[in-house]
This record gives structure tokens, C-alpha cells and sequence, in this order.
């Protein structure tokens, strides 16, 4: 059977490898409920090539015969994508989807077609059956040209990853939520809209012409006639125009300014390449920070999570919260880049603008910049004089320099494997940067993150003190806001310095509140200051800052909302938004919930939520932190025993190091369970160590007990919390 478009062998061709197919016939059946879906979706006949016996195996002797480069001559090619397709050596892979993009390509029609309502698709319309490796993804992606998008015919559940059949045994475990007969009819309704687009391409230009000077025959109307005519059709246009015009010039809504710029696909061919694919997104993300009109802008730890994903945009759009999502590619051939970025309204499929960079590897900096820039003039962003310039900046001329720093970056967004290489993996980070400042000593970005490096040696995974951690962090940050006051990472940091080590929550606040000047949609900041106000006991503004941060999806701050909601006495509350938490997160933080149970002195919800943790080996069970509060709930459970192991073994660990505030969490757990004098003790060896936790001292319902002992109002105003009281009162009076 001859193809709908004359010259064409079939309408549709697809491929697959036999490896898919001759155990369970899964390629076979597809084809058949594909052949009645098109049945019902088209009036005319169509025509699928289906080999029942393909070739498999591409060996030196083989040939490709002219017969198959003729059935290839197809409009929709269906490529069955599956763990084994992916597969240089495979005849499918090499002579049939390969040569169909190849030969599409430069026919007639295109690899891309534009379908009837505007939006494009191309002509190789993927069906997946299996979750592919990222390694898989971006060899179909280097042959397409684009991301790999497609139709997926996939069951996932809690160890499996294999094709949707149409008869399942247990659909609702089906995580994917897909229904066989359902994704048939996408397969169905998406080879009808790339088939009616080639269609209306096929027409002639002798039938435009036809239409456009087909005669009409036209009677002759008398006079009059005319005259009454015309003075009906005036006057129904003015009563129209009445009616309709002024809701003509209404203005339209404009969309939220949200935004999610997901990670440059690196088709240099080099996974040594990634961290610059990478470093290209976050300075976009960097950028779009600075400016005040965008509503929102998606963090990059959070647009981390999509990489390798096959989810479709509209999809990726509704997780994120996001209007419009930017998308691109990146590649390095030799001393020169390709940067292609396309920026897209996905819930419309509506592309507002793309563009191709080709130049000098030393103007990374400049395209990033300039892709910003386009970015706020397609969504009519307000743009500030200086939100421009600070945007124009470039922030070093040495493309080493930036390098070394693009390297630390991803090495940190990465994440530390494990606790007990923290260390190690924080220094490298560090040697990095370093490397950076010797090639360029006027590089405030590079300090900026050696200071956070340095001082994250003494936080939660460190083996430094923080106080420790701080002095050596303190010299990186002040050369960088001695380069550039606006820099967001070191104000962020030296916010960090003020309230964990020298415990000035003045001067704290003032940095926390610069960044959200300088770079208003850096999102992950909101949670930290939320959190400053929580120990601050200001709930409102911690209840405020909470609610902007979740707009984030990064690191989760529903705990920090719970704690201002309790600190509010608005416990109703705070059980609530735990009962929605834990509702709506496949994998909770089941150790914070744990602590805010604490919080809350339910001590049963809380055993359970941390050995819940400690079961599934969450690293931060491992911390004083989270060993204190099991303690704690096994002790207000009667499992005293369990609880005095767990406390003896943070009294071993502060004999050794004072990292990570074993002695604060001691006197913690003693507060809680009625031993004051003991918990005093603690707390002084905390204050002398310069705990990051003394902090909490204000609010934490654990010491609620203290605050009739004079000991504790000495500790209190040492650690800095009468001057910040004192500070707050002169500016309401």
C-alpha cells in the first residue's frame, strides 16, 4: 500500500530490535492496537511497515539493500526505544534511524514539520519503552538534534523498570500513572498532526493559484438595494463596535514572570565537558536572580533533579511552578562554542525565541549574559539601569580562571558522597577556587566561594570548629565585597560568619537582607532567613520568609514553617502542614519531622519518624543533631538505656572535637529531661567552643526549664541575644 503523499513508499515505518520483541511479542501487539487506533483517527488508509524479522546484528560484510532505503522513504518514523536500541552496532540503530534522520533531513518536508496550530514536532516520533542511562539519552539526543521527547510505554514501580502492557496485573502500582490504551491514543493523535502537516505543505501552488483567481459569479443587485444594504451593515457595524470594541483593548493578563532554566545539554562529546554545559546554566540562573521584576526564578540544585529526565516540559512546568522554561545545548569544538537556547511557553508548546552563539570559547561569559537579557525582554521584565549593568559585568577576563571556578561550582553542587570524606571533598572544592584567585586576584566570584568552602568545613559534615571554620572563610569574603559590593554569595556568607560564629544577629540580618537586594529571586536565601527569624523569635516574619522559600522546591523548609507556627502557638497548624508534608513527599525528611514532634512533645510520632531515618541510613542521622533527639525520644519512652548509649557516645565524641556541637546538644538533651545543673555545664563548654548552635537559645522549647536561673539569662546575653533585643526595641521607640 502506497503512501498517503505521492512519492512516498509508507506513511509510517517502525523500528525496533528484535531483542524487544520475540519473547513476549510486545513490539507485535503494539503495532496491531496502533493499526486500529489509526483506523479510528484516519478517514483514508495507512500504511505502517512493520518487518516481523528484522536484522539485529550490523556486521563489516553486511549491506543495506536499495529496497529498505526505499521503505525508509516514510512520513512518521517510530523508533521502539528501549535499553538495547541505543546501540551503534545494532542494524536498526546504524541503517534505519540514523539514515531515516539523515534522509529527512534533506527531503522536501524536513526533519520538523510546522503542525497546523503552530507549534513544531518532528517527523521521528520516539516510543520508550524502558527508562534509559543519561549515556543512552544523549546518544539519541546527539542524532536528533534536540532533547529526546516521545510517547512512553513504561511500568515503574519499586524495583522495576520494564514496557506497559495493555493488560496489567496491579496498574495502580504503576508510579509512571500511564494506561496502555491511553498513550496508544497519543501515539495515534501525534502521527495524525505531523500527517495533516505534511499534507498542507503538499499543496500546490497551481491550487493556491486556482483559488486565489477562481472566478465568481456575482448577480447584479439594483441600486436601492444596495443603498439599504450598506445602511444596515454600517449601522450593525456601529453597534458592534459599541459593544465589542472597548473589551477589544482590554489588556490582557500578563503570566507570572516564573521561570526554570533547565541544564545545558553537553553535546561537545566529552563528559569532562559537563561542568561548563553546567557553570552556562547557573550564571543564567545568577543573572536572572538580579532582576526584582521576575516573580520567580527555579534554583539550580532544584533544576538538577530534571537532568537525564524524559518528562515532558508541560509536565516539568507544573512540578516547578514555572510559566516558561529556558532549554539548550552547548558544545566545544576546539577554541570556539555553539550555544543554542531556546526559550519556551510549555503549557502552549509556544517557542517565544531561540538563538545560536557561535563564537571565541572566551565569550562564554558574554553569552550567558546576553541570553539573560533576551530572556527579560521576551517576558517584558522591568529592567533597572543597574540590574543591567550588574547583569553586563564580566567578572573575569581570564578563561582559565573561570574555568577553575565553573569546576568548584559543579564539584559542590554534586554533593558530598559520603561523612567521612567531607572534609576531603570540601578542601578540593576549596583548591579550586584557589587555583582561580592565583589566575585572577581580582576574581570576587572565586573568593566568594572559597569563603563558603571554608566555612562550610565547619557545618554539619565538617571537622573544623566553626569559629575555627569562620576565621578562615573571613578574608576570602571581605576581598570579595571589597571587588564587588553586590556580590549575593558573599553577602550570603558573611551572614552566616555574623550569626553562627560571632553571633552579631545585627549585622547578620543587614547581610541575610542585602542578598534579597542584590539578587531578590535567589530563592534559598528566603529559608535561611526564615529560619535567622525563627531563633530570632520573630514568627511572623520566619512564617513570611518560610512561605517565599517554598516557592523554591530546593532544600525543604517546611520544618522551619512548623517551628514559626508553633513558636506562634498556632500548633492546629503546625500538625497540619505536617500532615500535608507528609502526603505529598514520596521521601520525607523523616529526621526533621522527627524533630519537630519534638518540638511539639510527642514523643512516640517522633521515635518513630527518626528511627525511621535511621533505618534508611539518612547521613544526618549520624550528626549530634539528630543522635540527641533520638536519645530524647527513646528516654521520654522509658527506653533509657537506649537513650544513655547514644548520649555516652557524644560525650566520647567531645573529648575529641568540638565539630558539629556535641557539647550544645548534651546540654540540649539534659535541659529536656530535667538535669539542669548538667545542662548548664554543657552549655558552657558550647559557649567556649563557639557552638554554630548557641543561637537557639532564645526560642528552643527545650529550654524553657533554664529560664528561671539566672545562669541562663548570663548565657543568653553572652551569646549575643539581649544586644539584638536591645537593638529592636531602640527601633521601635
Amino acid at each position: 500500500m502506497a503512501s498517503l503523499i505521492p512519492g512516498y513508499e509508507y506513511d509510517i515505518f517502525i523500528s525496533y530490535r528484535q531483542k524487544d520483541n520475540k519473547h513476549d511479542g510486545w513490539v507485535t501487539e503494539f503495532v496491531d492496537q496502533l493499526k486500529g487506533e489509526l483506523e479510528s483517527t484516519f478517514k483514508e488508509e495507512v500504511s505502517v511497515y512493520f518487518d516481523i524479522n528484522p536484522h539485529d546484528g550490523l556486521l563489516e560484510t553486511h549491506e543495506v539493500g536499495d529496497s529498505l532505503k526505499e521503505k525508509l522513504k516514510c512520513l512518521v518514523f517510530i523508533p521502539i526505544i528501549s535499553r538495547t536500541y541505543c546501540d551503534p552496532k545494532s542494524f536498526a540503530w546504524e541503517h534505519e534511524f540514523k539514515a531515516f534522520v539523515d534522509q529527512a533531513s534533506n527531503d522536501e518536508f524536513g526533519l520538523k514539520v510546522k503542525l497546523p496550530n503552530g507549534n513544531v514536532a518532528s517527523r521521528v516520533l520516539p516510543v520508550r519503552i524502558y527508562d534509559l542511562d543519561p549515556a543512552d539519552i544523549k546518544l539519541c539526543e546527539s542524532v536528533l538534534g534536540g532533547v529526546l521527547r516521545g510517547v512512553e510505554f513504561i511500568y515503574k514501580s519499586a524495583g522495576v523498570n520494564r514496557p506497559l502492557r495493555s493488560k496489567e496485573e496491579n496498574p495502580q502500582e504503576n508510579l509512571n500513572h500511564t494506561i496502555y490504551r491511553d498513550q496508544i491514543n497519543k501515539v495515534g493523535n501525534a502521527i495524525k498532526e505531523i500527517i495533516s502537516a505534511i499534507s498542507q505543505d503538499e499543496k500546490t501552488e497551481e491550487e493556491i493559484h486556482k483559488e486565489v483567481f477562481k472566478p465568481v459569479s456575482v448577480p447584479r443587485e439594483s441600486h436601492k438595494t444596495l443603498i439599504i444594504t450598506a445602511s444596515i451593515l454600517t449601522l450593525a457595524l456601529i453597534v458592534l463596535g459599541i459593544i465589542f470594541i472597548p473589551k477589544l483593548f482590554l489588556p490582557a493578563i500578563p503570566l507570572e514572570k516564573s521561570i526554570a532554566v533547565l541544564l545545558f545539554q553537553n553535546y561537545s562529546g566529552d563528559p569532562n565537558q559537563d561542568y561548563m554545559s553546567n557553570g552556562l546554566t547557573d550564571e543564567i540562573i545568577n543573572h536572572l536572580y538580579k532582576i526584582k521584576s521576575f516573580d520567580k526564578v527555579v534554583s539550580l540544585s532544584s533544576v538538577l533533579t530534571y537532568k537525564g529526565t524524559d518528562k515532558r516540559l508541560p509536565q516539568i512546568a507544573d512540578e516547578l511552578k514555572v510559566n516558561y522554561i529556558l532549554e539548550g545545548t552547548y558544545k566545544k569544538i576546539g577554541d570556539s562554542v555553539r550555544v543554542t537556547a531556546q526559550l519556551i511557553e510549555p503549557r502552549n508548546d509556544k517557542h517565544l525565541w531561540q538563538n545560536e552563539y557561535d563564537k571565541a570559547y572566551k565569550e562564554i561569559i558574554s553569552i550567558q549574559a546576553d541570553i539573560a537579557l533576551q530572556i527579560a525582554d521576551q517576558v517584558k521584565a522591568f529592567l533597572t539601569v543597574s540590574e543591567k549593568q550588574n547583569i553586563q559585568r564580566i567578572p573575569t577576563t581570564n578563561q582559565e580562571a573561570y574555568d577553575f571556578l565553573q569546576q568548584a561550582i559543579n564539584h559542590f553542587y554534586a554533593g558530598v558522597p559520603s561523612i567521612e570524606i567531607a572534609d576531603k571533598f570540601l578542601e578540593k572544592g576549596k583548591d579550586l577556587t584557589l587555583k582561580a584567585i592565583q589566575l585572577d586576584p581580582n576574581y570576587a566570584d572565586a573568593y566568594a566561594w572559597a569563603g563558603l568552602f571554608s566555612l562550610y568545613a565547619g557545618g554539619y559534615f565538617g571537622n573544623k570548629e566553626t569559629s575555627v571554620a569562620a576565621l578562615e572563610a573571613l578574608p576570602f569574603i571581605e576581598n570579595a565585597l571589597e571587588l564587588d559590593q553586590n556580590n549575593s554569595q558573599a553577602h550570603y556568607i558573611m551572614g552566616q560568619i555574623n550569626e553562627y560564629a560571632r553571633w552579631d544577629y545585627i549585622k547578620a540580618e543587614k547581610e541575610y537582607l542585602k542578598v534579597i537586594e542584590v539578587a531578590p529571586n535567589r530563592l534559598e536565601i528566603y529559608n535561611l532567613i526564615g529560619e535567622f527569624y525563627v531563633k530570632m523569635n520573630q514568627s511572623d516574619k520566619a512564617i513570611f520568609f518560610t512561605k517565599k522559600a517554598l516557592e523554591s522546591d530546593l532544600t525543604d523548609p517546611t520544618s522551619v514553617l512548623i517551628e514559626s507556627y508553633i513558636l506562634s502557638g498556632n500548633k492546629k497548624e503546625a500538625l497540619n502542614i505536617i500532615e500535608k508534608y507528609l502526603k505529598s513527599k514520596r521521601n520525607p525528611d523523616r529526621q526533621r519531622i522527627g524533630e519537630c514532634f519534638i518540638w511539639l512533645e510527642e514523643y512516640d510520632s517522633a521515635r518513630f519518624y527518626l528511627e525511621m531515618a535511621l533505618k534508611s541510613e539518612v547521613p544526618e542521622m549520624l550528626v549530634p543533631r539528630f543522635q540527641a533527639c533520638l536519645a530524647l525520644a527513646f528516654n521520654k519512652t522509658k527506653n533509657y538505656q537506649q537513650a544513655q548509649t547514644i548520649i555516652n557516645q557524644l560525650i566520647n565524641i567531645s573529648k575529641e572535637t568540638s565539630a558539629m556541637s556535641p557539647d550544645y546538644f548534651i546540654g540540649w538533651y539534659c535541659s529536656r529531661i530535667g538535669e539542669v545543673d548538667s545542662a548548664f555545664y554543657w552549655l558552657e563548654r558550647a559557649f567556649q567552643s563557639r557552638s554554630a548552635e548557641m543561637p537557639w537559645l532564645k526560642v528552643d522549647p527545650a529550654f524553657k526549664n533554664l529560664k528561671n536561673d539566672k545562669r541562663y539569662w548570663d548565657l543568653y546575653e553572652r551569646t549575643g541575644q539581649k544586644a539584638y533585643d536591645d537593638y529592636l526595641k531602640s527601633i521601635k521607640d
